[in-house]
């Protein structure tokens, strides 16, 4: 034990005078931090054995400890400094001293921020997200599929185990993504996950400040931003507040009983967001939600703790300007304390005015989800402070309405009564829309292999109002259900590992079907980027009839037409009813075909297809 916690310390660029069996400093979280900070103070988490009753001194201009706070585990000692803005970057020691000990010294870095680069700059309507799945996309750097220290290596003849894909096949892969059309992307968490089975998705983190040499390392996902900046590709990093991995360094050894939430025996969640908002519901029910773990090797954060609020804020902070990240996903925005959670998004947007968060809110009713979206009025009076959300109403309307019967209140109809209730979101142009993700069934899956299907869904995706998510795959009809775990619902990408036997990162790879898939959507993806009235332009769609959902985007300069044909027949519309859009345009250009439409009253549309239409004046 006590050799493992000296490598640590090695790590960690901890020096000491000398040390005690019974007196160590092993662990400084963050390991460094930046000078000129919106928020000049700074919690440090210090860990080691018997630091409770440490002095702590600091001798460096700008740099006042305020205090000191310790915990019933002697194991840990909570230091706040306040850092000036005047400060300068630079090193100073932290020294630790304890009487009948020898003092210890940890040499702490304040780096200089940098304010140059392409960093922080959010995302927004007129992006496009594209979900990865490190372990499942491409081997870049086989050499640490089996890392030292880690408890679990690569088999890919099972779904459910670690298959090895990292940072750098994401790297590898860039250019085709961008080729793709996208301009943003998220990967599930890249942080490290050491647990004995099952954490290849990324959900049961083991340290927060460190990427899993699995996946490659911390320098690795700050090239890996750099990376993308250049190709001018956002980068979203998914964070998790909820829960950590039970292998958790702090879980072994708990700085408070009251870090996480523990029962006499496992309590699970019930998984009822609706019970946080339910006027009706029970305190009992309520706290089960919140206070539940999601699973028997997840422990559920206590974020009440005032010192674990500090630190998970801090650690988000800390991943923002050390890799310059412009966007967060929150998984499980709903489940930990609500309080908290409006915190934290006010302070990061605090300290990044450009920044953007969504939350995923996994709740089916649209006024649930909305209660999640900034500017919801709320009878509570919460505020979440997200500019987004994840919009499942939606993924349910478009998923359902192709793989059932169209009638009044079925089909395209789902879809219009979805929408039609926006007025609950303070913005939904910003809710993160998808046809699916790595928490679901593969979207052509869902359509049982439905090209024409396929091919609407697309199409409503990237016009309709909020921002698109696509799963990576998708674009080249990757199928994959959860019947038998979920591990085959995240196959990997074929072509992302040098034994493959094809590449469907290339057209020749690919079936004529995949690349007709392919095309289709790049050709819609490369022109929404330059479709600023998809982007911003106001959504006024039409009561569906005989299963053809029209709609239009719009602004004072120019216009789209939108029609989805979810019917088994061919259809031509009489275009009269539309005319509070269509008034002043004469032609459109089919943006799929090229085709110029030169009659606006009569539009034809086959059976089962999508139309979109840039109206000319």
């Amino acid at each position: 034990m006590i050799k493992n916690l000296l490598t640590l310390s090695l790590l960690f660029a901890m020096t000491a005078s000398a040390f005690s069996a019974d007196y160590l400093l092993t662990k400084v979280e963050p390991a460094f931090w930046w000078s000129n900070m919106h928020n000049p103070d700074l919690q440090l988490l210090l860990y080691g054995k018997n630091l409770k009753g440490s002095t702590v001194e600091i001798d460096y201009p700008g740099v006042t400890v305020k205090g000191t706070q310790t915990t019933e585990n002697a194991n840990y000692l909570f230091v706040n400094l306040h850092i000036a803005p005047e400060t300068k970057a630079g090193r100073f020691n932290i020294n630790l001293g304890k009487e009948g000990q020898k003092n210890i010294t940890y040499n702490y870095e304040l780096k200089a921020r940098d304010f140059e680069s392409k960093r922080h700059q959010g995302f927004n309507s007129s992006d496009v997200m594209y979900l990865i799945m490190p372990d499942r996309f491409s081997n870049g750097n086989p050499e640490i599929d089996q890392a030292i220290g880690m408890f679990e290596g690569t088999d890919r003849k099972v779904p459910d185990a670690r298959h090895g894909g990292d940072i750098q096949g994401v790297i590898n892969h860039l250019d085709y993504i961008k080729n793709l059309g996208i301009t943003s992307i998220w990967l599930n968490p890249v942080l490290e996950n050491n647990m004995e089975a099952y954490s290849y998705h990324g959900y049961a983190i083991t340290d927060l400040y460190r990427v899993d040499p699995r996946h490659g390392s911390n320098l690795l996902y700050k090239q890996y931003v750099n990376e993308c900046h250049t190709r001018d590709l956002k980068v979203v990093m998914d964070m998790v507040f909820n829960h950590v991995g039970m292998k958790h360094w702090f879980i072994k050894d708990l700085p408070t009983h009251d870090w996480i939430h523990q029962f006499p025996s496992f309590t699970r969640s019930n998984f009822r967001a609706s019970t946080l908002i339910d006027p009706n519901a029970s305190e009992y029910d309520r706290n089960r939600m919140n206070n539940g773990w999601f699973d028997t090797h997840m422990p559920d954060l206590n974020q009440k703790n005032e010192l674990l609020a500090r630190y998970l804020i801090q650690n988000s902070i800390w991943w923002i300007e050390y890799a310059g990240i412009d966007g967060i996903r929150m998984d499980t925005q709903p489940y930990p304390d609500q309080a908290f959670m409006a915190q934290w998004a006010k302070e990061v947007r605090e300290a990044y005015p450009t920044f953007t968060i969504v939350g995923e809110s996994w709740l089916g009713k649209e006024a649930f989800t909305a209660y999640w979206s900034e500017g919801a009025q709320n009878r509570d009076g919460y505020q979440a402070n997200l500019q987004s959300v994840t919009d499942f109403p939606v993924y349910y309307a478009i998923t359902k309405a192709l793989t059932e019967d169209e009638d009044w209140d079925t089909g395209m109809a789902r879809v219009y009564e979805t929408l039609a209730q926006d007025f609950l979101y303070g913005n939904p142009k910003n809710n993160l829309i998808f046809l699916d993700n790595h928490d679901v069934n593969r979207f052509f899956s869902t359509v049982k292999n439905n090209f024409s299907s396929y091919k609407m869904a697309v199409t409503f995706l990237l016009t309709t109002r909020g921002i698109p998510q696509v799963y990576s795959g998708t674009e080249i009809l990757m199928t994959g259900t959860d019947k038998k775990g979920h591990g085959l619902m995240r196959k990997d990408f074929p072509g992302g590992w040098d034994t493959d036997n094809k590449n469907k990162f290339t057209a020749a790879g690919r079936t004529v079907t995949e690349n007709e898939a392919f095309e289709y959507m790049q050709k819609l993806l490369q022109w929404r980027q330059g479709a600023e009235v998809v982007h911003t332009g106001k959504l006024t769609h039409f009561v569906p009839e005989n299963g053809v959902y029209v709609y239009f985007r719009y602004n004072e300069e120019s216009a789209v037409m939108v029609i989805l044909n979810n019917d088994d027949d061919d259809q031509t519309l009489q275009t009269d009813r539309y005319r509070e859009i269509l008034t002043g345009y004469k032609r459109a250009v089919n943006v799929l075909t090229g085709e110029e439409v030169k009659d606006l009253g009569l539009v034809s549309i086959d059976a089962k297809s999508a139309l979109v239409l840039e109206l000319i004046k």
